[in-house]
C-alpha cells in the first residue's frame, strides 16, 4: 500500500510561520566580540540577519591584532619598535614589515599636517617627565634635562623608505606609535570584520572606534565623549556623536598629570619645547575616514590649541572635531568645526 506523508498539524504550521514572521530577514541581531590587546581592551558589535552566525570571527580578530602588536608594542622586547629603538646603526637599514610601513607612513603624514605637533618620537621626554614606562615622578625635571633630551626628539631623524625600511640619521632616537598604533588596530580590525561579509559594525579599541553601517534598529551607531573632568566617571558622559563609516578618536589630559607648585603639569609633551602644553585644551575628539588619521590628529591638536588646530581640522577634507578646553574658572568652553554635529546624552 503505498505510503502518505503525514502533514504538518495546523498549529505547528501556524506557529512556525509566525515566528518565521517574527525573525524574519528585517530582523537584526547584535553580536559582540571582547577581549584584550594593546594593553587594553576591546569590543567589536556586529549585526547581521536573526540566523547570521559570526562564527571564527573572533580567532580572525586576535590573530590580527596580535601581529600589529608584536609589531608595534613598546612593551614586548623582541617587537620591531623595541628592536629598532636598540638598534644604534645610524644611516643604516633597519627592514620592517608592511604593518609597520604603513602606520609609519601615515605617521609622516601626520607630522607634516600638524607641523611637527605630533611626534613619534617624543617618549624619552614623556619618561622624563614621569608620565611614561620609566615610572612616575610627579616633579618638573630640570630645565637643563630637558633641554638636553631634545636633542633626541625629532620625527624628521628617521627616514621612511618605501621599500620597507627606516633608517637613522641620529643613533639615538626611539619611536613610540601608541598615539596612532590604536587607531591602527581599529583600521585593521575593521577590514577583518568587512572582509567577513558583514557591513553593519563597530569596532572599539582602548576608546578609539571605527563605525560601519548602522546599528540593529536601523539608526547610526552613538558614541559618548567622556566629560573631561579628573574627578568625572569613566562612564560619565558629556557629549554623543552619531557615526556612520566614519572613524573617532579622543585625546585629553584630564586623567594623567601632577601639579606642583600650583602649576599643574600634563602628560601632553610638546615634542618642540620639552614642556607639557598649556594651551588650555583638556580634550579633542576627531571624525575622520580612517582611526589611525583620527587617533594621531587628536594628540597633534591637542599640542596645537584651539585656533591652530581648528584651523588645520577645517581645511581638511572628511575631518572634523570638537575641542574643549577649561576656562580659569573650571568651565567648560566647547569649539566646533565647521561641519561637526553633537548631541547631548539625553538624545535618544
Amino acid at each position: 500500500m503505498p505510503y502518505a506523508i503525514c502533514p504538518m498539524p495546523v498549529r505547528l504550521i501556524v506557529c512556525l510561520a509566525a515566528f518565521l514572521l517574527a525573525s524574519g530577514c528585517d530582523t537584526k541581531r547584535e553580536h559582540t566580540l571582547t577581549g584584550r590587546t594593546m594593553g587594553t581592551t576591546y569590543t567589536v558589535k556586529v549585526v547581521t540577519g536573526y540566523f547570521g552566525s559570526v562564527s571564527g570571527l573572533q580567532e580572525k580578530i586576535d590573530r590580527r591584532l596580535d601581529q600589529i602588536n608584536h609589531s608595534m608594542s613598546p612593551y614586548l622586547k623582541d617587537s620591531e619598535i623595541s628592536r629598532f629603538n636598540r638598534f644604534q646603526e645610524a644611516g643604516a637599514e633597519f627592514p620592517i614589515s608592511k604593518d609597520f610601513l604603513r602606520v609609519m607612513q601615515q605617521a609622516v603624514h601626520i607630522h607634516a599636517l600638524s607641523e611637527g605637533a605630533w611626534d613619534g618620537t617624543v617618549n624619552p621626554l614623556v619618561d622624563l617627565w614621569g608620565f611614561g614606562r620609566a615610572g612616575r615622578v610627579d616633579r618638573r625635571p630640570p630645565p637643563e634635562k630637558i633641554a638636553a633630551m631634545l636633542g633626541n626628539i625629532g620625527f624628521q631623524k628617521i627616514e621612511v623608505r618605501h621599500s620597507g625600511a627606516l633608517v637613522k640619521r641620529h643613533a639615538a632616537v626611539s619611536l613610540d606609535l601608541s598615539s596612532i598604533a590604536k587607531g591602527y588596530g581599529v583600521d585593521q580590525v575593521a577590514d577583518e570584520v568587512r572582509g567577513a561579509g558583514f557591513s553593519d559594525f563597530l569596532v572599539e579599541i582602548g576608546g578609539e572606534v571605527y563605525a560601519a553601517g548602522v546599528r540593529p534598529d536601523g539608526r547610526p551607531w552613538r558614541v559618548g565623549i567622556n566629560l573631561p573632568k579628573a574627578d568625572a566617571r569613566f562612564d560619565e558622559v558629556y557629549k554623543v556623536i552619531s557615526l556612520k563609516d566614519q572613524a573617532f578618536a579622543t585625546s585629553g589630559d584630564y586623567r594623567n598629570f601632577f601639579v606642583e607648585n600650583g602649576v599643574r603639569y600634563s602628560h601632553i609633551i610638546d615634542p618642540q619645547t620639552g614642556y607639557p602644553v598649556h594651551e588650555g585644551v583638556v580634550s579633542v575628539s576627531i571624525l575622520a575616514d580612517n582611526c589611525t588619521l583620527a587617533d594621531g590628529l587628536a594628540t597633534a591638536v591637542m599640542v596645537m590649541g584651539v585656533e591652530k588646530g581648528l584651523a588645520l581640522i577645517n581645511r581638511l577634507d572628511h575631518v572634523e572635531g570638537l575641542i574643549v578646553s577649561e576656562l580659569p574658572d573650571g568651565s567648560l568652553r566647547d569649539h566646533f568645526s565647521k561641519g561637526i554635529r553633537i548631541e547631548q546624552p539625553s538624545s535618544p
